[in-house]
This record gives C-alpha cells, sequence and structure tokens, in this order.
C-alpha cells in the first residue's frame, strides 16, 4: 500500500469533487443543501487558495485519489473556531487508518493556525465517520454554528 497525503492541487480538482459526490451516492445521503450541490466542490483547489488559514489534503493510495480533508475558517463560526471540512473516503479506503491519518493531519494543521476549536457538520448516513468524530475528541451539538450547509443536521465541536 503506497499511500501519500498531501496538499490539493489545481489537477485533483475533478477527481476530488468526483470521489465526494460518489460518497453521497454510495450512503444514499442527502444532496440538496450538502457539499454534494455546492459549487465550491468542483473547485476545491481554488477555494483554498481563497483563505490564508486553510488547507485541504487529499490522500492518494496507489497514486489514486481516494480521501480529502481539510480545514476552513467557514463565515459565522465564532473567532477562534474553523470547521473540518469534506472528510470523505472511497469504499477501499476505509479501515486501513487512511481517513485517521487525514483528520490528524488537519487537526494538526488548525493548532498550527491557532484555531482553538474545530466545528464539523455531518448527516446521519455517514455513521461511521460520526463514529470517527467522536473518538477524535469531538462532542455533540445541539444547532449549527453556521448556515454553510442547511442540509446538514449533525453538529460537532472539539477544543483543540
Amino acid at each position: 500500500m503506497d499511500l501519500e497525503i498531501r496538499e490539493i492541487r489545481h489537477e485533483d480538482n475533478a477527481a476530488a469533487a468526483s470521489m465526494i459526490r460518489a460518497v453521497f451516492v454510495e450512503h444514499n445521503a442527502k444532496r440538496e443543501g450538502t457539499v454534494f450541490s455546492d459549487p465550491t466542490t468542483d473547485a476545491l483547489y481554488e477555494l483554498f487558495q481563497t483563505e490564508d488559514r486553510s488547507v485541504f489534503y487529499v490522500a492518494l493510495l496507489d497514486g489514486q485519489l481516494v480521501g480529502t480533508c481539510g480545514i476552513y475558517p467557514t463565515p459565522g463560526l465564532p473567532s477562534g473556531c474553523a470547521e473540518l471540512v469534506k472528510f470523505y473516503l472511497m469504499a477501499e479506503a476505509r479501515g486501513k487508518g487512511i481517513g485517521r491519518a487525514l483528520m490528524e493531519k488537519s487537526i494538526k494543521a488548525a493548532q498550527s493556525m491557532n484555531f482553538k476549536q474545530l466545528y464539523i457538520e455531518s448527516l446521519p448516513e455517514f455513521d461511521k465517520a460520526v463514529n470517527i468524530y467522536q473518538k477524535q475528541g469531538f462532542k455533540s451539538l445541539e444547532k449549527p454554528l453556521s448556515q454553510a450547509h442547511p442540509g446538514c443536521n449533525l453538529w460537532f465541536i472539539k477544543d483543540l
């Protein structure tokens, strides 16, 4: 298994968007009001160039893009809080520690950018990811901190 985790490049845009949407289809997850229908999903490299305090990682397994995760200072979040965004893995990448490696690299990046908290939005269909969030110390919230993706109905926060 040849695993590489690196920052996104322009040439990764199409593969990243396709992979993210494939995970939604696989889980029969809600498309409207989520990352699935968000136009920025097709231009992730460009999106993460617009914010100094952001980073987006891709995981490549034997050269194929199989996972994504990043940190973004989503508008509307409290001061010192960033969002852990677009954490998705293809089925063949699950259970190999790739998701944990992506998330831990993202959390370290958020700490190095001096964020004090990380926020996540999710859906019940992504129950395995929710389990990972909880293992990483994320706590459930009663309501969203942001209106970025109104289709999401699970919210979590982690103190860094």
